[in-house]
């Protein structure tokens, strides 16, 4: 039985609009969320395969969508927890682009890693997001960041 109160939440939602049980609107709840994830899996497979060669990104992508899933990407060689002076920010950068200073804005600027005082993190929660930004942000972002800031 799950312990997240959210999650509940939604398989109670769903008993309520079905009349299913609760095993049975969890089983579908879980089918929901396991394609879901599967899809956007596959997105984002899709979009770093035609990104990245050899780990480093050929070119910064232009349509905000498509570079929020190369950072996704980038921002997956950093350690969650850990806290990253300017330098060892841009090292690691520099091994994805050689335009590394942009790069660490932009990880800034969508709030995948967090900036004070000269000291970089990778952001304790996954950002929340308008609608606006949702549009602008691949579903990759909401299966997989949660449980990589959180160090899993």
């Amino acid at each position: 039985m799950t312990r997240n109160s959210d999650f509940k939440g939604v398989v109670r939602a769903r008993m309520a609009e079905t009349g299913e049980t609760y095993t049975a609107a969890l089983a579908a709840v879980e089918a929901r969320d396991h394609a879901a994830y599967g899809a956007a899996r596959a997105e984002q497979d899709r979009l770093v395969a035609r990104l990245f060669t050899d780990g480093r990104l050929a070119q910064i992508p232009a349509k905000r969508k498509t570079r929020a899933a190369a950072l996704l990407e980038v921002l997956s060689r950093f350690e969650p927890g850990r806290d990253y002076a300017e330098p060892e920010v841009n090292e690691v950068l520099l091994g994805v682009h050689e335009d590394f200073a942009y790069l660490r804005r932009e990880l800034v600027n969508y709030r995948y890693l967090s900036r004070a005082e000269g000291v970089y993190r990778v952001v304790a929660t996954a950002p929340e997001r308008s609608r606006i930004e949702v549009q602008e942000i691949p579903a990759w972002e909401g299966h997989w960041l949660p449980g990589f800031v959180a160090g899993h």
